[in-house]
């Protein structure tokens, strides 16, 4: 008989649950949930981290499910990054289930067997290969080196028409990657399987292969949404390995990851009609020895590349006596660096009211903002929209006053 599978959900407390030495000490390992002993040998106390998916230890399953019930909502905020233009029609409407995975799979499935029904899309790809006649052309460099001049075969470069292209091999790889997800519907696995024998000429990436890379075109159109919802897929981790004789595997995406990708591309996009430019992920250094690194989700620079506002994402669970202190601690050691007046601080919603604190003994105001995840999209980015104007207007204060073009 199988055990009995662990249900979790983001933001709720631990839960008492009985666990083998060999469990405990995978968990603790994978460090993907929170776990800890109690006092009852045999009983531990587990809770949601800030990772939502599923794992599979030694065939017990562990669901972790997101505090965003709307799954569509969280697919949403996972490919905005990757594809502004095209999340903001919401082109992928997931099916009501419970958990994350199985709704993503029955979404995927639905939609690939779907831009598959007029066959598959065939590009060129350039070729190379020993023949033993002309195709294209022949490698005069290959053909000496490797076949010492001989005239038999030909080491050529040519351009073959196939199915073997970058979208078929990312629509194989997220295929293959939900069908070892479990408790999908009986549906989706079905269609999965279909895809997999459809997509049977196409070539399988090992595992850990970067997905391949493709460019929207006409031609490749009714492929869209099945391959910005397979990129969605691919951005998970996923692991399979062993640890202390127990086999396990998982499919797993980062929530802080999410919230900080959409938020700061969100107000990267937003502020692009003020001017200047955003840099997420930006190098800078504490110290005038640099010595000691910084490194905030986003920096606002002018044309002149001095930057006028500072911006961090937080993704964090809830607590009852709003914003950690050492947030503000990190945004003031940003500001101080950048020489800004003004810092700003995003959580998802729910972590306390929307307040600023100025600095003693020093001019800095840290501004500690919300984003409300449970709306609708087009009322989340009229969020970021307001958020990016009280960004912009901050800066117009600061000691780095922005470009000529902004307006009151």
């Amino acid at each position: 008989m199988a055990p009995q599978p662990i249900t979790l959900t983001e933001g709720q407390p631990p839960q008492l649950i009985d666990l083998s030495t060999a469990e405990f000490d995978a968990l603790d390992q994978l460090a993907i949930v929170e776990i800890a002993r109690t006092s009852v040998t045999g009983r531990y106390a587990i809770g949601a981290s800030r990772k939502v998916g599923a794992l599979n230890v030694g065939g017990r399953e562990i669901v972790v499910r997101p505090k965003i019930k709307d799954l569509g909502r969280l697919i949403f905020l996972v490919g905005y990054a990757r594809d502004v233009e095209f999340w903001h029609d919401e082109a992928v409407h997931l099916e009501e289930h419970s958990d994350l995975l199985p709704a993503l799979a029955d979404a995927f499935s639905r939609i690939t067997v779907r831009a598959l029904e007029q066959g598959l899309l065939m590009g060129y790809r350039t070729m190379t290969d020993s023949l033993p006649v002309l195709r294209g052309r022949i490698l005069a460099g290959e053909q000496m080196t490797h076949h010492f001049g001989m005239p038999l075969p030909l080491a050529v470069e040519f351009d073959d028409f196939t199915t073997d292209i970058a979208e078929n091999r990312l629509l194989l790889m997220a295929a293959v990657r939900l069908l070892s997800v479990p408790r999908i519907s009986d549906g989706a696995r079905r269609q999965l399987h279909r895809l997999r024998l459809s997509l049977a000429d196409v070539t399988l990436l090992p595992g850990g292969s970067n997905p391949p890379g493709w460019h929207s075109t006409r031609l490749n159109s009714r492929y869209h949404s099945a391959l910005r919802l397979a990129e969605v897929v691919l951005s998970a981790q996923s692991f399979e390995q062993h640890l202390g004789g127990l086999a396990v595997s998982g499919f797993m995406f980062d929530m802080w990851k999410i919230f900080e990708d959409f938020t700061c591309t969100a107000i990267n996009e937003a502020l692009q009609p003020l001017g200047g430019v955003c840099v997420m992920q930006f190098r800078g250094h504490l110290d005038v020895a640099a010595k000691v690194s910084i490194r905030p989700d986003l920096v606002w620079l002018s044309g002149n590349q001095l930057p006028l506002a500072v911006i961090d994402a937080k993704y964090k669970a809830e607590r009852p006596f709003g914003f950690p202190d050492a947030d503000l601690y990190q945004m003031l050691a940003y500001c101080t660096a950048l020489d800004l007046a003004n810092g700003h601080l995003v959580y998802a919603h729910g972590l306390g009211k929307v307040r600023t604190h100025t600095v003693r003994n020093n001019k800095v105001q840290i501004h500690c903002h919300t984003l409300d995840l449970a709306q609708e999209p087009s009322e989340l980015l009229a969020q970021i929209g307001i958020l990016a104007m009280r960004i912009a207007d901050s800066a117009a204060v600061g000691s780095n006053p922005p470009p000529s073009f902004r307006t009151a």
